[in-house]
This record gives C-alpha cells, structure tokens and sequence, in this order.
C-alpha cells in the first residue's frame, strides 16, 4: 500500500511496534541469528521515515526485554554492542530529520556504561525535535516498571487512599507520553510480551505474519489503514 491509502486527518498520534521475528528470519536463510537483527535494522529505519512521511508523532518500539537477557551470550552480547555502534551512526541522521531519540528501560550495571553514554548522548542531541519521539524500549520489562513505579510511590510516603490512576501514571517511564493509539506486532505472533502493559489498556492491536526484518513503511501504512477502519469506544457504546 502506498501513502495514498491513509486517510492524512486520523493518523494515529502513538504507534508502538514489538520488531519480532528477526531470528527466525535469519534461520529461514542458514544465517545466524545476529544476521536477522542486522536486517531488523533497516526495517525501523524505513519504519520511521514512513512515520515521518504520513505525520505519526510517537513511536515506540521495543527494542531489548528483560527477558532477553536469558538468551545466548554471544546474541546478548551483538545486541548489546550493535545497539552501541548503531546509536553513534545514525543519531545524527535522526537529528537531521528532526527525531527526537528517547530511552526507556533499566540502568543497571549489565549495560555497560559506554552504552548507557550513547543514549545519553544521543537523546541529548536530539532533545528539541519536535517532528517525531522515537522511544526505544531497552532492557524493558512492563512489570518491571510497574513495580519501579510502586517503589516510587511507596517511597514518597503517599498514602494508599490517596493512591490514583493519576499516580500510578505520573510515576511510570511513559508519564509525559501519549498512551499508543494502535499496536503492531510483527511475525504472526498475538501477544504483548511485557510491553508497555498498562499504557496499551484501549490501544488497538494489529498483528502481523510478516517476519521483522521484511517490514517496511508500506506494512505500517497498511496497519494505519486498518487501525483508521475500526471504532476506537473506551468501553462504551455505539452510538
């Protein structure tokens, strides 16, 4: 599908996109997994020049989980270092084209802190654009949050019946975030997997067959395309 296919006035403001799919990706071709995430590469950055193109202002994807880490060294540890190199390649690109770079996710001291310098530096560059956010979800777990969230809460001394929605939210990694409007997820798998838990409540959700690394902005204008079809309720009733 091409640009013309999605209606320009109801773009969906947030879009979050769980990238599965790379390993299998590479397995269908005798590559290592490493290849797959190589390739998943280039597929979010033609992902997010097609959100640039069709005006999306959030994007969220999800780049590393906490569970990962239970994955072999030597593919934790490519992630770890690609990611790394990738941040100092391409931040400038996504400056120039007016991204913003934001990070979520913990800081604990498995990264290594020549990584956690490189989204420092590169969320710092970017600090002021305004035509995209672009958050990168790394070493991100949703329950982790929730319970860093709770910590905070706890910590503050505030008291359990004064305790709202309001201050689970102001207390999350996505407090000044819009919640996603739709969710994409890639390689014809249907569930979230511990992302972005309490923020997609009323997202809609829109799964994919096709594997990461074959993803392109014309997938994303479909997933628009089908997101712009259906009635967002909150619960309610048609009217």
């Amino acid at each position: 599908m091409s640009v013309s296919g999605v209606d320009l006035s109801a773009v969906p403001a947030h879009v979050a996109c769980v990238m599965d799919g790379n390993g299998r990706w590479a397995a269908r071709r005798g590559l290592p997994r490493t290849a797959g995430h190589e390739a998943g590469l280039d597929a979010l950055f033609d992902t997010v020049d097609g959100a640039l193109e069709i005006g999306v202002q959030w994007l969220t994807v999800y780049a590393f989980s906490t569970e990962n880490w239970t994955r072999p060294r030597d593919e934790v540890r490519f992630l770890l270092d690609f990611n790394r190199s990738i941040l100092a390649a391409r931040r400038d690109e996504m400056h120039e084209r007016g991204v913003r770079l934001r990070f979520i996710g913990g800081r604990d001291r498995r990264l290594a802190r020549s990584l956690l310098a490189e989204m420092d530096a590169a969320a710092e560059l970017t600090a002021a654009n305004k035509r995209l956010t672009l958050t990168v979800a790394f070493n991100y777990g949703a329950r982790a949050e929730l319970t860093e969230a709770v910590r905070r809460i706890v910590a503050s001394g505030t008291r359990p019946d004064k305790i709202t929605e309001h201050t689970i939210r102001a207390n999350l990694a996505t407090s000044d975030m819009p919640d996603p409007d739709m969710v994409i997820r890639t390689s014809g798998e249907h569930r979230l997997s511990n992302f972005l838990l309490w923020q997609v409540a009323y997202s809609e959700m829109v799964f994919l067959d096709v594997l990461w690394p074959d993803f392109s902005r014309t997938h994303l204008f479909e997933a628009v395309a089908e997101y712009q079809r259906r009635e967002r309720r909150f619960g309610g009733l048609d009217r």
